[in-house]
């Protein structure tokens, strides 16, 4: 199966598109700080779900899940010091991070079957 075709690909996907609506919401002098690193996390967990995917052996698709998941772990971090600073209400969060739980429970679960196999 292609990766475009899985679920999880599409919810990294859209928790990247939500990301990118977040972050118009960041002080200007963020715009290389926080807002860079944001979204550099967002894309990363896509990223390397379709990285992984392609990869024939079971070691390198591993590595590149837990690279997921570890960019997801950040990504929810930084939406989490965002809120605490009153950047992000947490109003505005509550489909980003519905999604982004979502990816990452996939994630484990993907990782557990791939150790297994």
């Amino acid at each position: 199966m292609h990766y475009r075709k899985t679920v999880l690909w599409h919810r990294a996907m859209e928790v990247a598109q939500g990301v990118y609506g977040l972050v118009q919401r960041l002080p200007r002098e963020e715009a290389f700080g926080v807002r860079s690193q944001i979204t550099r996390a967002s894309v990363s967990v896509a990223c390397n779900v379709a990285e992984g995917w392609t990869r024939e052996s079971r070691k390198e698709k591993a590595q590149f899940l837990a690279i997921a998941q570890g960019s997801a772990a950040e990504l929810e971090t930084l939406i989490t010091l965002c809120e605490r600073l009153g950047w992000f209400p947490e109003s505005a969060t509550q489909e980003v991070r519905s999604r982004l739980d979502e990816v990452s429970r996939m994630l484990t679960s993907l990782r557990r079957a791939t150790r297994k196999a």
